[in-house]
């Protein structure tokens, strides 16, 4: 009897593989649907089982045993995994994908991936990872068993492109993503690099005022006949003195306040609260909304125009999404999708989408091309994020030069007033 190997989704949402014996293609359909799963893949093995034992095999005698396989490096050390660096990540990626998009399967993909001499790290962790998909894992159950540097978002990524059979397409987006992130990185750090100088100048100078020139002054119009020191002047002066006794305690209690602030934000209860104050601060919140925008519609337009069902899409886009508050927004079309409301209707009512994505997924549902008109709204929302991001990096210089001209500025007016000050006295008298 033929034997057909399948890939399937379970009710769960599980990827499941394994083989099933069947007369034909549609009877082993027939069997995955009474077992519950949905198939993704399902092709014919060349090998043939037979349900009988052939004649003379009673006679060979006990078959013999396989040697134990002695554990590979990879399986006894899921206690010290494999760190990436993010370009190393990034390689990976970009390599696994170009080697999917030519037409290999993920086994051989890994496989050529270990047998590259310049990979360096990678290809211990491709290694890894063959030997776990060779033993029915997921690629992305995988991905997470041997380096934790791919994230879950990765993974979640990953897990997307496998049950709609576009990994190529999600992982080669990812890298894209990546780079794009590692390139942001760079140009703020090199966007910072004379902020910080600034910074840095600034506070030097104001410890020299506060420390050196302040108190040579104060000493100056105190000897004056008549002297008096003006009131902003005696206010940086108690300031000063104050810091200088108690610089330790204030010291300890902004450490404290640190460790409290990160152990608050990494209690799983406080989450969603972190999670919906992040959208709501200036610059960053708009910022990580147009990244969400754009991540949820690339996966959708990926998954819906692979074959998968809305729902299904939803739901794996959904676990993709890190962000708790956007996640229970998702949590919500999916209810409204599941009772049998269109997908633009369910968004109007969560009150969290915008009207131009809204509009596009209409226009999508109205013509039949919804996944067209999701990566049109990526792409849109793509070129949005890249604007919130350059507006961010031009006004981070302003910013700071604004804030040390008055910090250092009002110390030298004070300075001044008060020297003037001591001047009109004198000549008065």
């Amino acid at each position: 009897m033929p034997v057909f190997a399948y890939k399937a989704l379970s009710a769960t949402g599980a990827v499941q593989t394994g083989q099933v014996d069947a007369g034909d293609r549609g009877e082993a359909l027939r069997l995955l649907d009474r077992r519950g799963l949905q198939p993704v893949s399902l092709t014919q093995s060349k090998g043939v089982v037979s349900a009988k034992p052939q004649k003379g095999d009673s006679k060979r005698g006990p078959k013999p045993v396989a040697k134990p396989v002695a554990p590979r490096k990879e399986d006894s050390s899921d206690g010290g995994q494999l760190k990436l660096k993010r370009a190393e990540v990034v390689l990976f990626t970009e390599e696994l994908a170009d080697m999917l998009g030519a037409g290999l399967q993920l086994e051989p993909a890994l496989k050529a991936m270990e047998n590259r001499q310049e990979l360096g790290s990678l290809k211990e962790v491709a290694e890894g990872i063959r030997t776990h998909v060779r033993d029915g894992m997921n690629f992305s159950l995988a991905l997470r068993k041997v380096s934790p540097s791919f994230g879950p978002l990765y993974c979640s990524l990953a897990a997307a492109g496998e049950a709609s059979g576009a990994l190529d397409t999600i992982l080669r987006r990812q890298a894209h993503y990546l780079k794009t992130l590692s390139e942001l990185q760079a140009r703020l750090i090199l966007a910072m690099i004379y902020p910080a100088f600034l910074v840095f100048a600034g506070v030097g100078v104001s410890v020299v005022f506060v420390t050196i020139l302040i108190p040579q002054l104060t000493q100056l119009i105190e000897s004056a006949p008549g002297g008096k020191l003006p009131g902003p002047i005696q206010l940086l002066v108690s300031v000063s003195d104050h810091l200088g006794v108690y610089w330790y305690v204030y010291l300890i209690l902004l450490i404290a306040a640190g460790l409290f602030f990160k152990a608050w934000k990494e209690n799983e209860a406080n989450r969603p609260t972190w999670d919906r104050v992040k959208l709501k601060l200036p610059m960053i919140g708009p910022v990580i909304s147009s990244r969400f925008y754009v991540q949820f519609l690339e996966t959708m337009a990926n998954l819906v125009g692979n074959g998968l069902t809305l729902l299904r899409a939803l739901e794996l886009s959904r676990d993709a999404t890190q962000n708790l508050s956007l996640r229970a927004s998702l949590n919500d079309v999916i209810d409204q999708v599941g009772d049998g409301r269109a997908l633009s209707k369910a968004m109007v009512r969560t009150g969290n989408f915008p009207a131009l994505l809204i509009d596009m997924v209409s226009v999508g549902e109205q013509t039949g091309k919804i996944d067209l008109s999701l990566r049109r709204a990526a792409e849109r929302y793509d070129k949005e994020l890249n604007k919130d991001l350059n507006r961010i990096m031009a006004l981070i210089m302003p910013t700071i030069l604004i804030i040390m001209a008055l910090l250092i500025g009002t110390m030298a007016y004070l300075m001044i007033n008060a020297i003037f000050q001591t001047i009109s006295n004198l000549n008065g008298r």
